[in-house]
């Protein structure tokens, strides 16, 4: 019997959730995990973020406490997951790297 490896790796792509940003928040992206990144775009308010995966950076306060977790959202793109309701402190996705 042949495995269909389409399957595995469509079911690894929709295996990625995503999670809502702090209420009321326009939330900066910033090109690495820090606040000395510059900022490449803005979130709207009410957006939701995938999490591809989670590096340590700038410590950053923010709605859902302080955090140094910094949540990659897409090639070059970061966020505070001090701003990301994760429903964790820690690390809900895999390292960056």
């Amino acid at each position: 019997m042949s495995v269909d490896h389409s399957a595995e790796t469509q079911a690894a792509a929709a295996s990625v959730r995503t999670y809502a940003i702090a209420p009321g928040v326009a939330l900066n992206v910033r090109s690495g995990p820090g606040t000395g990144y510059g900022v490449v775009r803005t979130l709207a308010p009410g957006s939701r973020v995938p999490i591809y995966c989670q590096t340590p950076g700038t410590s950053v306060s923010g709605p859902y406490g302080t955090s140094s977790i910094w949540d990659n959202i897409g090639s070059g793109e970061y966020v505070s997951d001090a701003y990301v309701l994760t429903g964790s402190d820690g690390y809900v996705a895999a390292r960056c790297g």
